[in-house]
């Protein structure tokens, strides 16, 4: 703890690869804390690496963080302080606790090592096992364990909380605090993230950068909440591990009054995604239908469904009626496609959606001619000949309609009571006109299907079907 008793965390990594979902946990966790507890959250670049470190990476980490919302008070980046490392550097060559020997190395005390870990508890270490260590390549090039010393002193840092990976750096870490007479932070080892079957993490179990979840699709806010729980919840413990409870839907408001260290478990944290795609279904289910037009919209377009009728920008502006101000055309006829329809057709799909991605396959039959096998069309035991009859009968219903009467009320008004004349089981009825309208065996209905498609489109699909029969 500093003096004046303020708290102050940091995030740290080296831009040697994208931000992965480990490190965005470790970031969140830190970001939780110190707004918890009304203190600074410091991002700090570990750039001294020349050969490794890329601008790419940096860039990916900073924007994937602010889209996380896990936005920063202070930025630092280590290439900048090297002056600051030599000047520690050379008072530990001075006082005779480092030496050079081609590289610069810490002259071991050989002594014992004891701190309390905030998560683990009293943690103690024979630092004689470790032997004398590195510090820096030379003056200008110092290695991890000493600049993140420095850094951490001269940030001051009052918790280091990180994953327990960095565990073994701990003691070699407090030596040098030691050395140069400093007193040490607190120190705090989050559990590592394991899959399913408790192995490593990794992309087989659904495991990917921040960067790819944002290309699948993935919500800020499910992010998050689905983090927080990895090896936190708010009573303390292991979180559920089904879909998640109603005490584990939380804001990020919400984690920041919850949030405390104590609530951290100590046992490996497991990845679980279909829990991931519970909590974006929840999410994407919460958002106003304007602002998820706004993010379908560039799926249905990568997907190819839709054309835009302007240039699009190479970075497109977030949310804020962008994409509502534009023109569209069906890429398949070429025809004009109002915002209005689109509306519509991912409104039907809203509940339906874990992924924003998914946009395009869930409403694809709504932009080309579905393509199915007639089997598909069998409700339970139907004859061929039934369920000809059955297309027959909603083709010459809905035949009698006025375009302009053609809504899901109407056309529900109209076929609910003929559906239930069919052996006492509406499917008779709906199950094949469904088919017939989507293609698929799961879809909204043909009440909502049909109001979007039009009266000629709905008698156009509904003959399909019956030359498929045939």
């Amino acid at each position: 703890m500093t003096k004046d008793n303020k708290i102050r965390v940091r995030f740290a990594p080296s831009p040697t690869g994208v931000l992965h979902i480990g490190s965005a946990r470790t970031t969140l966790f830190n970001y939780l804390f110190a707004k918890k507890n009304k203190g600074s959250f410091i991002l700090r670049i570990e750039d001294t690496d020349k050969e490794r470190s890329k601008k790419e990476f940096e860039k990916d980490i900073m924007e994937n963080l602010e889209w996380l919302g896990l936005k920063w008070d202070e930025l630092y980046k280590q290439s900048q302080r090297i002056k600051i490392y030599e000047k520690y550097l050379k008072k530990l060559l001075d006082s005779g606790k480092a030496y050079k020997k081609e590289i610069i190395w810490f002259k071991n005390p050989n002594k014992k090592v004891l701190f309390d870990d905030l998560i683990r508890g009293r943690v103690e270490v024979d630092s004689s096992l470790l032997g004398d260590f590195s510090l820096a390549k030379d003056l200008k090039t110092p290695l991890y364990n000493f600049a993140a010393v420095v850094d951490d002193y001269e940030m001051k840092i009052s918790q280091v909380i990180r994953g327990e990976d960095h565990i073994s750096n701990t003691p070699k870490q407090i030596l040098i605090y030691e050395a140069l007479g400093w007193k040490p932070p607190q120190f705090a080892h989050l559990p590592l993230i394991l899959g399913p079957d408790r192995s490593k993490l990794s992309k087989r179990h659904g495991a990917v950068s921040i960067s790819e979840y944002r290309e699948q699709g993935y919500l800020p806010e499910a992010l998050i909440n689905f983090m927080a729980l990895l090896g936190w919840s708010p009573q303390g413990g292991s979180a559920s591990g089904g879909n998640p409870r109603d005490e584990e839907i939380l804001s990020m408001d919400q984690l920041i009054q919850k949030f405390s260290l104590d609530k951290i478990q100590k046992g490996g944290a497991i990845f679980n995604i279909e829990k991931l795609d519970w909590f974006n279904g929840y999410y994407i289910r919460k958002i106003p239908l304007d602002k998820l037009i706004e993010l379908c919209i560039p799926f249905l377009i990568e997907c190819g469904l839709i054309k835009p009728n302007f240039k699009m920008e190479q970075e497109p502006p977030a949310y804020g009626g962008y994409f509502l101000k534009q023109k569209y055309t069906i890429a398949k006829t070429k025809k004009e496609i109002s915002v209005d329809k689109l509306k519509k057709i991912i409104a039907l799909e809203q509940k339906r959606m874990k992924k924003l991605s998914e946009v395009g396959e869930l409403t694809e039959f709504f932009f080309k001619e579905p393509i199915y096998k007639a089997d598909l069309l069998k409700w339970k035991n139907m004859t061929k000949k039934e369920i000809i009859k059955s297309l027959d009968k909603s083709y010459s219903m809905l035949g009698t309609f006025k375009d302009r009467e053609f809504g899901r009320e109407k056309i529900k008004e109209i076929l609910m009571p003929e559906a239930e004349k069919f052996n006492k089981d509406k499917g008779y009825l709906f199950w094949p006109l469904r088919v017939a309208l989507s293609g698929r065996d799961k879809s909204p209905s043909p009440f909502e299907i049909g109001e979007i498609l039009g009266k000629e489109k709905v008698l156009k699909r509904i003959k399909q079907a019956q030359k498929l029969l045939k």
